[in-house]
């Protein structure tokens, strides 16, 4: 399969990483001094629990740039990057190309496919902790790459044996990855722990160990965790696993000092994903008449500070 990554940063980077390492056929879309420094001495993974991983001969350039039409197109951009990754989709995706969006924000899959009707785009989502280092560098610090995607209720299975085939490639890829029949159910469950994470993080300026001991932090990150449960409940979404416990059993493995993609773009005083990660939860809170006193609290504290 030719697969192309939209966004080389820690997600597209990790993804498209071991998808290459593995022998598969990549090109990665990115921009920049990243993108010449990919070109020129291609892309190196620092993993903390495999060392250095570095594909010398790695295909990447802009979207402007590529010809071509992939079997899957993995778009790997923040919220905010959405309309342009929609765009690229339109010019080099067909009726065989799989769209398969791995953002933080739920329902990610679901927008897409409503401007690119004639193209298949599933749901999907990731667990990593990644991010970009240095010009052609990412840094993974933590082992966990968990990758979910799947068809949503309804939709046209054309290309069933495609994502089938997906799977087994992911995961002699050393990608651990589930093809689901289950992805509202699924991409949810991350939602959950991604956007209580960031929104708390941002909200308190923390950093990972601040949420590993009693404290306001890991008490907002609990009630956020339980608003977002309460939503998927009106939505007809129930859970197998207490996503409290499983919220916190991750955070307690993480290392100290990190913080999420969004309170370091914040703080870079760029656009961010605060309205798909925060802003999107009151609204659906709205939507399903389902209280969200803490999403509210920083949703009103955004607005104060002026939060992208």
């Amino acid at each position: 399969m030719r697969f192309v990554i939209v966004g080389t940063g820690g997600t597209g980077g990790c993804l498209g990483g071991y998808l290459a390492l593995a022998g598969n056929d990549v090109t990665f879309i990115a921009r920049g001094r990243h993108l010449m420094a990919i070109q020129e001495k291609g892309l190196t993974i620092r993993t903390g629990h495999r060392g250095d991983i570095h594909l010398a001969d790695t295909k990447a350039c802009t979207m402007e740039a590529y010809q071509g039409t992939p079997d899957v197109l993995f778009v790997c951009v923040k919220y905010y990057g959405l309309s342009d990754a929609i765009a690229f989709a339109k010019r080099v995706a067909d009726r065989y190309t799989l769209v398969i969006p791995i953002l933080n924000v739920y329902g990610t899959g679901e927008v897409m496919q409503q401007e690119l009707p004639e193209i298949t785009c599933l749901d999907g989502c990731i667990y990593v902790m990644a991010q970009v280092e240095a010009p052609g560098i990412i840094a993974q610090p933590q082992k966990i790459l968990r990758v979910f995607y799947g068809f949503r209720p309804g939709q046209d299975r054309h290309l069933a044996d495609k994502a089938h085939a997906l799977e087994k490639i992911l995961k002699e890829a050393g990608i651990s990855c589930q093809f689901t029949e289950q992805i509202r159910r699924d991409a949810l469950q991350k939602f959950a722990f991604v956007s209580p994470l960031g929104a708390t993080g941002l909200y308190y300026n923390a950093t990972s160990e601040a949420f590993q001991h009693a404290g306001p932090e890991r008490e907002m990150f609990v009630g956020m965790i339980r608003e977002v449960i309460a939503i998927g409940a009106a939505m007809g979404i129930t859970f197998e696993t207490d996503l409290v416990e499983t919220g916190l059993k991750l955070i307690d493995a993480f290392k100290p000092g990190l913080r999420t993609s969004m309170q370091r773009d914040v703080l870079a005083g760029g656009a961010s994903e605060f309205e798909g990660l925060v802003n999107r939860v009151v609204a659906l809170g709205e939507m399903y008449r389902v209280p969200t006193p803490l999403y509210e609290t920083v949703r009103e504290w955004g607005v104060a500070h002026h939060v992208q």
